[in-house]
């Protein structure tokens, strides 16, 4: 597939009242900005992404908008989620583009939060002699040695799904998120829908660890053909893509089936993996699970969501739907 991230990108001159952020790449002055903003009376909303944005970053913004009065963006593309053999080093980037886009955001960006390494303390270097004891999985920061050796953990709901086949990365999350929120100490987050186990771990972490902190969830946003907007999609071929349409094809059928009355979770998951396959993609996970709880259901009785992760070549998916029945 073409890159069109940056086709998309309105000039300077297209828009007259666009509005320039200030972008804050120290911690310690972005926490002195959201002091001074809050000391006024005024309420922040935070829009955490790793960059590369698209209209599903930008509808995150948008929402935000409607709940605060300042907005910042977080671009941090974050080594703590990522192990070693993922793909952190070819995860797509654009910083320039990135600002035109936001400029061009109704309303603008008050901040874009970009700091280079949220693990860099001012002493790069482990005690004793350097060397990082790696038990088990471990993350890019691990892996480089920067010392830092606190992890936040959502027990329960990090264990299925994207848990199983990335190990490292929900705690990954959950702890830069963390970071994030107390760096920005924002009064609201917006998180997309389309990472629905993160968006549910990061909502039960506030709860869990009494942040005053509200955490939206945002709607999936899809392309013209339905493929859920992704800064991972650039990686697939043109032929890789018309395959991955398999997967929002595959759960409005088995929406549509158990709207019809079809409940068995089973024969649901059957017929979606078997639309995937036939489609030339590669199964990680296909779950129907409570909305709540993330626990897998035998028979929806309730409100779910059907949660898929499947490879097309090189390039990891992921996607869902809900059934509120």
């Amino acid at each position: 597939m073409e890159k069109t991230h940056n086709s998309q990108i309105p000039t300077k001159s297209s828009h007259k009242n666009e509005k320039e952020p200030e972008i804050i790449t120290d911690k310690n002055q972005m926490r002195r900005w959201s002091r001074a903003m809050r000391s006024q009376g005024k309420t922040i909303g935070l829009v955490p992404t790793m960059g590369y944005l698209h209209e599903g970053h930008i509808s995150l913004i948008k929402e935000a908008h409607k709940l605060t009065n300042l907005i910042v963006v977080s671009i941090y593309l974050n080594p703590g989620q990522f192990s070693p053999t993922e793909d952190l080093s070819t995860y797509p980037s654009d910083f320039d583009g990135d600002i035109q886009r936001l400029m061009a955001v109704p309303g603008g960006v008050d901040v874009v939060f970009n700091p280079y390494n949220l693990y860099d303390y001012g002493n790069s270097s482990v005690a004793g002699d350097g060397e990082v004891e790696k038990k088990g999985a471990v993350s890019c920061v691990e892996e480089r040695g920067l010392g830092h050796e606190t992890w936040v953990r959502v027990e329960r709901l990090e264990k299925g799904m994207c848990g199983k086949s990335r190990p490292v990365f929900f705690r990954g999350v959950a702890t830069v998120v963390t970071k994030l929120f107390n760096i920005v100490e924002p009064d609201v987050a917006v998180f997309g829908k389309k990472d629905y186990q993160q968006w549910r771990i990061i909502q039960r972490m506030v709860r869990d660890l009494d942040f005053s902190i509200e955490v939206i969830g945002s709607d999936i946003v899809r392309e013209n053909d339905g493929l859920a907007m992704s800064s991972r999609n650039v990686h697939l071929s043109t032929e890789e893509r018309k395959k991955a349409l398999s997967i929002n094809r595959s759960l409005s059928i088995a929406k549509f089936a158990a709207e019809k009355g079809q409940v068995n979770s089973g024969e649901l998951r059957n017929m979606i993996i078997q639309e995937i396959n036939e489609a030339g993609g590669r199964i990680d996970y296909a779950e129907i699970i409570d909305q709540e709880t993330l626990e897998a259901v035998e028979e929806i009785k309730s409100p779910v969501v059907f949660c898929i992760a499947a490879w097309f070549g090189k390039v990891r998916l992921i996607d869902n739907m809900e059934i509120n029945i």
